[in-house]
């Protein structure tokens, strides 16, 4: 897959793209549990964007930075480098995520503020780079900002020691994940903790969007009268348009999960709304359209500049 960084215009707010890893997955059980092959295969639409007739997925973890009112925003911090992670594909990484954003004109030290959407391994691994065998702050002119709801979800978990006892918590490194990637922003006063309807800019704001994890929020941006929308884990992957009800093996609350996305859909059907989705794979944007009972993702509509 292209790793190039693609940037949308929503007005005067400009949103970038930058990946730190693509892959293909032959297994979409691991998302969604009990999914074969063969039912992805066979959703033509998904066809060549999101997988491939054989049921092959593509999937994807970027950032997006929005540019808006003069602030550099960056969603999710995706899976960093150097951290040991149950995961091989995440584990111990030396990934490029870095000079990307450089390259893109976007280098560590110019973003203002950081917004992770929640905080599983996946979106808060760049907050912290390593050095001098100490996690440091990656964007250390950054405000990072965490919802509060979330933080003491997750905060809680860690102290009870949940975090490091159940399956799930493993796989998603959840006591790791504290350990280097979120209390050295707290330890560096860097941190500002906001409600999940906090308002970024005039043009930036937050969705509440619970179910993945309690306190999950989407961005919602808009401008000079246009719209789009930063999805977060509201979506894994483009097939859960087809099939909102699908349970994730992540999702902390599956029953909340599947409601939250079943409104999104029901809402944004059929809008001049910009999808923006945070594991979608170039074009990686779209609108939602009605398919019968469920939901695709239209990308011949999803404007890039």
């Amino acid at each position: 897959m292209d790793q190039k960084p693609i940037v949308w215009r929503i007005g005067d707010v400009t949103v970038t793209r930058i990946v730190d890893i693509e892959a293909f997955s032959d297994r979409p059980d691991l998302l969604f549990p009990g999914m074969k092959p063969e039912q992805v295969g066979k959703i033509g639409w998904l066809q060549p964007h999101f997988a491939d007739a054989s049921g092959m997925i593509h999937y994807s973890i970027h950032s997006f930075i929005v540019e808006s009112k003069g602030k550099r925003i960056l969603i999710d911090t995706c899976v960093g480098n150097d951290k040991k992670r149950h995961l091989p594909i995440f584990n111990e990484r030396k990934g490029t995520y870095l000079s990307q954003l450089a390259e893109a004109d976007f280098p560590a030290e110019s973003i203002d503020t950081v917004l992770c959407t929640h905080l599983h391994v996946d979106h808060v691994g760049w907050n912290t780079r390593l050095f001098n065998d100490r996690w440091v702050p990656t964007f250390p002119n950054a405000r990072y900002l965490f919802g509060r709801i979330e933080l003491e979800y997750w905060h809680q978990k860690f102290l009870s020691g949940e975090a490091a006892n159940t399956e799930s918590a493993k796989i998603l490194d959840a006591a790791n994940v504290m350990t280097d990637s979120i209390l050295p922003i707290i330890e560096s006063n860097l941190h500002t903790l906001v409600e999940t309807d906090h308002q970024l800019t005039s043009e930036v704001s937050l969705l509440s969007t619970p179910g993945h994890t309690p306190g999950h929020v989407s961005v919602s941006i808009r401008s000079n009268g246009m719209e789009a929308i930063i999805t977060g884990d509201i979506f894994h992957h483009p097939i859960e348009l087809e099939y909102p009800d699908l349970d994730c093996n992540f999702d902390a609350d599956p029953e909340a999960a599947i409601k939250t996305r079943r409104k999104f859909l029901t809402d944004q059907s059929g809008r001049d709304v910009l999808i923006l989705g945070t594991h979608f794979s170039p074009p990686t944007a779209g609108r939602v359209v009605q398919n019968g009972n469920s939901w695709q993702l239209d990308v011949s509509m999803a404007s890039i500049f």
